[in-house]
């Protein structure tokens, strides 16, 4: 071992190592502390306490509002709805942006450059900007239905303002962070094990299934992680392409606060996601450690 890495190991030194990590990572704790830790931890306050009808909270401590919310047959409903079809929108995500990623991945030289940006440019327009150009693709006049009726079709079909719209929408919105998600898991491809299987009689769908999507399978989970999360979350696309008829957690929360100014069942919703999330977590976690 050299002089080096001794005195790096000596107890001396590593008595000096501490406060410095204390002292880089103290920042992002107070920012974690005050913009994250603070307004749950109130959150979950409010949602053991009463409310006038006129929105004023009475104080106190009390388990009504979580009993109402996980016995009320409205509310578990449309906890699974939001389950399911932020389930479905991240198995869609999936499906189409795999094939992308892995184009992506294999391309090379300038090409990919222009691919990478086609993939991310849309992650600089606003969520609320990329929903209104999904109303005026989908509407009953859009470009959808107008090149359905140029092939024969004699009515329009109705894919805005109801959850068809609104599973379109959200797939397209987050297929960007899947790509990246599966870009950064295709790190553990191994191109040299392809070719040596196709070299031993494997056909390209064998190589794919055996070797390929196993070796991918981190990037998958991580994407299909972040992607679930946003869509159990996502309110502007779900209010905008739904039209006020698909009612999901996150539209929920909204009209429970802002419109009937009941605060302790939106805080209780919330509350709602963050098991939600904590389970998801729990799950990729788990599901991490048995691929690695």
């Amino acid at each position: 071992m050299s002089a080096v890495a001794l005195s790096a190991n000596s107890p001396k030194n590593a008595g000096r190592v501490q406060p410095m990590a204390i002292a880089l990572l103290l920042p992002i704790t107070i920012v974690s502390l005050v913009g994250f830790v603070a307004p749950v931890a109130n959150l979950l306050v409010l949602s053991f306490q009463k409310a006038e009808g006129t929105g004023a909270l009475l104080g106190g401590f009390t388990t009504e509002t979580w009993t109402t919310v996980l016995q009320d047959m409205f509310y578990l409903h449309l906890i699974l709805n939001s389950i399911a079809t932020s389930l479905v929108i991240t198995v869609l995500t999936l499906v189409t942006s795999y094939p992308i990623a892995l184009y992506l991945h294999r391309s090379r030289g300038s090409w990919r450059n222009v691919l990478l940006v086609l993939v991310i440019s849309p992650l600089l327009l606003s969520a609320v900007v990329r929903t209104y150009g999904w109303i005026a693709i989908l509407s009953d006049q859009g470009v959808v239905n107008r090149t359905l009726m140029f092939f024969g079709m004699t009515s329009p079909i109705r894919l805005v303002f109801n959850m068809t719209g609104v599973v379109i929408g959200l797939t397209e919105i987050l297929m960007p962070y899947m790509i990246l998600a599966l870009l950064a898991g295709f790190g553990h491809l191994d191109r040299q094990a392809e070719e040596a299987a196709l070299t031993l009689g494997a056909t390209p769908f064998t190589v794919f299934r055996r070797i390929i999507l196993p070796l991918s399978l981190p990037g998958i989970a991580l994407g299909s992680l972040l992607c679930f999360v946003l869509a159990v979350s996502s309110f502007i696309t779900p209010k905008l392409l739904g039209g006020g008829r698909v009612f999901l957690l996150a539209t929920e929360i909204y009209d429970q606060a802002i419109v009937s100014l009941n605060w302790p069942v939106a805080a209780t919703l919330s509350g709602v996601i963050l098991i939600i999330f904590g389970t998801a977590l729990l799950f990729y976690t788990r599901l991490l450690k048995s691929v690695m």
